[in-house]
């Protein structure tokens, strides 16, 4: 199941107080980046994020789950409606997400 345009458009509303977020479809999910770096990904209509120390900090409790199958587990944030919290979260994250691999 492919996440639905609305879903994307609800987490953009709600990260829309967060300098320097965009997105990119991938094979019907989405790709949240943070000044170009990944920081989360929409898939099946749930917002995943990068399992840095910061995220994990900021959510002890999570669940972790792969995005799709064969990819590495990452943390599901289940409180998206707290714009609050979200904007911690993706800032707090920002330092320790790698950076863009260069192409060749």
């Amino acid at each position: 199941m492919a996440t639905g345009k609305e879903y994307l458009a609800f987490i953009l509303d709600q990260l829309a107080n967060v300098e320097g977020i965009t997105h990119r479809q991938m094979m019907g999910e989405y790709i949240i980046y943070i000044n170009g770096k990944i920081a989360a990904y929409l898939c099946d209509d749930r917002l995943l994020v990068k399992p840095v120390p910061s995220a994990v900090q900021l959510m002890p409790n999570a669940i972790y789950e792969p995005p799709y199958d064969g990819a590495k587990d990452m943390l599901l944030v289940d409180n998206v409606d707290d714009r609050a919290f979200l904007k911690e979260l993706f800032e707090a994250m920002y330092p320790e997400l790698p950076a863009p691999k260069k192409k060749k």
